[in-house]
């Protein structure tokens, strides 16, 4: 018995369902009514939702990556651009092709790639970040540190406008005005720490960007 269905197809209607039901509602069962087939049908493809997973993440990757395989922007070496504008705008592509599925962050963190498609990217990160100076092993850090704090940054600012399709919708749980009045008296400094921290989201997602690419240029050569 063959499924009529393929790999490519479970995934992308995975994607798609995934901003409508969200990571905990995305079943195998789920799929395979929207792909109108038996669950057991799913099984040819993924022997569980962990594989989906991966898969799914692996697909995110190659979509949020074809303008660095295509060598266009800050990758385009002719161009002549520094290893800080390729890796904010890496990281900045990162964000913004997670923030475009619902729980995007959480799909993607702790998911392994199901094929080499992330080394061509890796390999032409790292060649930047080696060829202005750094050492391999520091030029490995330097984007780890900024991959992850990316994706961390993304799973809570997804926590706090959990809807791609209305970014300006808030979690009634984060209400800093509530926080202020719990807090304020006893806890000034922790009361206005919320704001700044899940208020203007892509603030400090920026600000947080120049701390690292200021850090990574403050320890090269420091082991």
């Amino acid at each position: 018995m063959v499924s009529r269905i393929d790999r490519k197809q479970v995934v992308e209607t995975a994607l798609r369902l995934l901003n409508e039901v969200g990571l905990e509602g995305l079943t195998l069962r789920r799929i395979a009514k929207e792909l109108n087939v038996q669950a057991p049908a799913l099984y040819w493809h993924f022997k569980n939702k962990q594989e989906l997973l991966d898969e799914m993440a692996t697909e995110m990757f190659r979509r949020m990556t074809a303008p660095l395989m295509a060598g266009t922007g800050p990758w385009d070496d002719s161009l002549g651009y520094s290893w800080q504008d390729a890796a904010l705008t890496a990281a900045r592509q990162l964000r913004r092709e997670l923030l475009s599925y619902r729980d995007g962050g959480k799909v993607f963190s702790g998911t392994r790639m199901t094929d080499e498609s992330s080394a061509g990217p890796l390999e032409t990160h790292l060649g930047r970040i080696v060829a202005a100076g750094f050492t391999p092993r520091e030029a490995v850090r330097a984007w780890f540190t900024m991959y992850n704090f990316t994706v961390g940054l993304v799973i809570e600012e997804q926590s706090v406008h959990p809807d791609p399709d209305d970014p300006a919708h808030r979690d009634p749980a984060y209400d800093f005005d509530a926080r202020r009045r719990r807090l304020g008296d006893s806890h000034p400094l922790a009361a206005e720490a919320a704001p700044q921290m899940f208020g203007d989201m892509e603030a400090s997602f920026e600000a947080g960007l120049r701390i690292i690419v200021a850090g990574i240029e403050a320890t090269r050569g420091k082991g």
